[in-house]
């Protein structure tokens, strides 16, 4: 018989910024929401004055994880010294792996109006923290929507849902879900969710029940152990992501834009990075 999971955390973050002034919402990363295995951070940012994200994120190191960008609202091109570049418009994503090292930036596309968004963490297994970086980049509208009944919507970005709906990004190590879901007023929503697997909900809009607790707009949510996700929408409908990842359950060294399992793997990757080793594919020995 299936368990349903509970909310067992519920939090709303804590403001902070990052890159070069960009002012967002830190909602784990934090003292409060340290990690929950497999995701290391998730920041939220929302703001149409340009003052608060102009500055963007410029050049800077990633090893031992990958990230992830999501839109929902404004432009940003990222660009790495590998020659990759692009723009991520509103619903559009972006599933880098940094692995064994890469230099990026991102930055706004966009002189003024809304940029909202969000960027999540997502650690390595030790097995995989050295492997090449690769990008897996979907356009709105190549994610694929599935319809509920009787009413809302499922935007699947990775993993599958019950009804067969799976999404474009694959070949992730954590076997991760992400769903971006809207529900109609007093509508419901139910999904498996392995009992491997680590989850959490991010109401982007209104407001929902989670078993006994209710879960309000700009509030993260934990989510205990169990098999199935059920999720009621309030009296103005809820928008809401709903991710979840496989637990790595290995030891977590973490420094900055490095992420690894021993301090020693941490002070190799500043060495590396001080010495030009995320130049490219073509400064490794393979």
């Amino acid at each position: 018989m299936s368990k349903v999971r509970q909310i067992i955390t519920i939090s709303p973050g804590q403001a902070a910024s990052d890159g070069a002034g960009v002012k967002l919402t830190r909602l784990m990363g934090t003292g409060e929401v340290k990690h929950l295995d497999p995701f290391l951070l998730m920041d939220t940012f929302e703001s149409d004055n340009p003052n608060d994200y102009i500055g963007g994120f410029p050049e800077h190191p990633h090893r031992g994880f990958e990230t992830v960008t999501y839109l929902l609202a404004g432009r940003m091109r990222h660009k790495d010294n590998a020659g990759h570049e692009g723009v991520i418009n509103p619903g559009d994503v972006q599933w880098m792996t940094a692995g064994r090292g890469i230099l990026h930036s991102e930055m706004p596309e966009q002189q003024d109006g809304l940029l909202r968004g969000f960027q999540f963490w997502v650690n390595l297994p030790a097995r995989d923290k050295m492997t090449a970086p690769r990008y897996q980049e979907y356009a709105v509208n190549s994610i694929p929507t599935e319809s509920l009944v009787p009413g809302g919507t499922i935007k699947v970005i990775s993993g599958r849902t019950d009804q067969g709906t799976e999404g474009p990004v694959r070949g992730v190590a954590t076997a991760p879900i992400f769903f971006d879901v809207t529900l109609p007023e007093g509508a419901s929503f139910s999904q498996s969710l392995p009992e491997s697997h680590n989850g959490f909900l991010y109401m982007v809009a209104g407001r929902a029940e989670i078993g006994s607790d209710l879960l309000g707009e700009r509030h993260l949510g934990l989510l205990g152990d169990g098999d199935l996700v059920h999720v009621t929408a309030g009296d103005q409908g809820a928008r809401f992501l709903l991710l979840g990842g496989q637990r790595i359950e290995e030891p977590i060294a973490r420094s900055g834009p490095f992420v690894m399992n021993t301090e020693e793997e941490i002070r190799q990757a500043y060495q590396d990075y001080r010495a030009g080793r995320f130049l490219g594919e073509d400064q490794w020995d393979c």
